[in-house]
């Protein structure tokens, strides 16, 4: 009974330990992409709220097509996020089952044992029996062995009865565990069958917009066409106030008596420039986002146009949407060392070191050229376009006359 009975806490002690570090890894695991689908379904929500916006605007067929391409691409993110959750809901299902069948293993064996136990007790229950048992021992020893025996019998069977308790309270647990974890399944597989729905909704919607947009190619085009020259216009305002700021910096640093100056290290003359540099690149991926609420709605780079063959853009940053009013602040500390002023918006240069931040298609401007900017300043308002409705502002990072992707500098939402 002893040799059993120590078996058996081995097995409890061996299986509890494994089950609870399996339980903290799935819990993390869960968590992780519980945290995923909840930050995929308020980016979904933010893009609805843009969708509706534009859908006022009876003009604004080209942005509405944007939103909608931005969440039809997040439902999908969604739908498969649901599906891994789906798939270790599977695992841990499993695993539970596994767990239960051993416990019922055991419960089964436990109860045999005890079964056993009963009936050598109720075969010997008589007092003078079990006396009798004692006293034909042989000698005095081999009685206080019996009797020795039957003690630890009685305490055995106790022990006996304890162990099916702590087995059925482990087995109803495991059991509970098991239904909460079908039902979670089951309230996964609505919501993923609702966001295929609305999925599929959603690229009919898709495409019948694409055929009213294709419909009107030739005015789609004459709008590209002025998209187009009004931001070579800022790209040629901006590049000529670096270009003067880094032609005076080359010509400060030559006087200075600096050899071998380049446009890449021209900006850091001084241990504070250095500082700042070093400050601003350290920051790289978490750097805060020139708007509090908004998503990106134009990568860096060029880029097919979704309508026009033959038609690509391109974008020297990102392009971030936000709602209409909204503040745009510095992404760092730092300081203007100018602005632009065009037609269709306005523009904020701001210097961290040998790096620069840009920021156009502002409606207003906050800051001087000069003034020291601390990290979130507000330093403009967004514009609003009147035709679309949208708010799009544009973030651009430059390292001398090297243009970065600003999506690798901000933080990941």
């Amino acid at each position: 009974m002893k040799i059993f009975r120590s078996g058996w806490i081995y097995f409890v002690a061996t299986f509890l330990f494994m089950a609870v570090g399996n339980i903290a890894l799935a819990q993390g695991n869960k968590r992780e992409l519980e945290k995923k689908r909840e930050r995929l379904q308020r980016e979904i929500n933010e893009t609805n709220k843009l969708l509706k916006l534009t859908e006022k605007n009876k003009n604004a067929t080209q942005a509405q097509l944007d939103a909608l391409r931005k969440k039809i691409s997040l439902r999908n993110d969604l739908i498969n996020s649901i599906n891994v959750e789906i798939k270790s809901l599977n695992g841990e299902i499993d695993k539970t089952g596994k767990s239960i069948d051993s416990l019922e293993r055991q419960m089964k064996q436990l109860r045999e044992d005890y079964a056993a136990m009963i009936q050598f007790a109720q075969r010997n229950r008589n007092k003078y029996q079990t006396m009798m048992f004692v006293f034909a021992a042989d000698d005095f020893n081999q009685a206080y062995k019996r009797l020795k025996f039957l003690k630890q019998f009685t305490e055995n069977r106790r022990n006996q009865v304890e162990q099916i308790a702590e087995v059925q309270t482990s087995l109803n647990s495991k059991k509970a565990d098991l239904q909460q974890k079908k039902n979670e399944k089951t309230g996964l597989k609505q919501t993923q069958e609702s966001q295929r729905k609305n999925l599929e909704s959603e690229k009919q919607e898709q495409d019948k917009m694409m055929e009213n947009l294709q419909a009107s190619e030739k005015s789609l085009r004459k709008k590209l066409e002025a998209k187009i020259r009004d931001k070579a216009k800022l790209d040629k305002a901006i590049a000529a106030m670096v270009r003067k700021e880094i032609e005076a910096a080359k010509k400060k640093a030559v006087k200075a008596g600096k050899k071998n100056v380049t446009n890449e290290n021209v900006f850091t003359l001084t241990p504070e420039a250095q500082q700042l540099s070093n400050s601003f690149a350290n920051n790289k991926g978490s750097l805060p986002w020139p708007v509090e609420k908004g998503r990106i709605s134009e990568t860096f780079g060029e880029h097919q146009h979704p309508l026009l063959k033959n038609v690509t853009t391109k974008n020297d940053g990102i392009d971030i949407r936000t709602s209409k009013g909204s503040s745009v602040r510095s992404i760092f500390s730092g300081e203007v060392t100018g602005t632009v002023n065009l037609p269709n918006g306005s523009a904020v240069i701001i210097r961290h070191g040998e790096f620069l931040s840009v920021y156009s298609n502002l409606d207003e401007v906050f800051v001087t050229k000069g003034e020291k900017v601390t990290t979130k300043q507000n330093i403009g308002r967004v514009r609003t376009d009147s035709e679309s409705g949208n708010a799009d502002m544009n973030l651009q990072i430059w390292k001398g006359f090297t243009k970065l992707n600003p999506a690798l500098w901000i933080a990941k939402k």
